[in-house]
């Protein structure tokens, strides 16, 4: 039973450390994206709407980031040892959760904006 249950914790360390590779890749990912069309806007003096479809999409990319990452928490406070590593996880999920929240929250908006019809038609 004994090593069932270390099975048990070792997989789920396993799994927990995978997801937070995951959410290392995806955030790099979008950041190195980001980081990039921002450089092409700069020089190409896009309109606003471009700067606004850029950080858009980069705001997806770290809200997949970051629910990734609360997967990770999920599965490790699973398998904590003692209340203080619970308590810890918890402040990490509900901070992430939190973020997670406002950044979805603020891509809505901006998703408004952007797909909002204008009020003077382009020639």
């Amino acid at each position: 039973m004994e090593s069932l249950e270390n099975a048990l914790i070792v997989g789920s360390e396993l799994a927990a450390l995978l997801i937070e590779a995951m959410a290392l890749i995806v955030i790099a990912a979008g950041s190195i994206e980001a980081f990039a069309a921002s450089v092409i806007a700069f020089f190409h003096r896009t309109i606003a709407d471009r700067k606004s479809l850029i950080w858009l999409r980069y705001s997806r990319w770290l809200i997949a980031g970051l629910t990734f990452q609360l997967a990770a928490d999920i599965i490790r406070s699973a398998i904590s040892p003692s209340w203080d590593d619970i308590g810890k996880l918890g402040a990490v999920a509900v901070i992430r959760t939190v973020l997670n929240y406002f950044l979805e929250r603020d891509l809505h908006e901006r998703i408004e904006e952007v797909e909002a019809p204008s009020a003077t038609p382009l020639r």
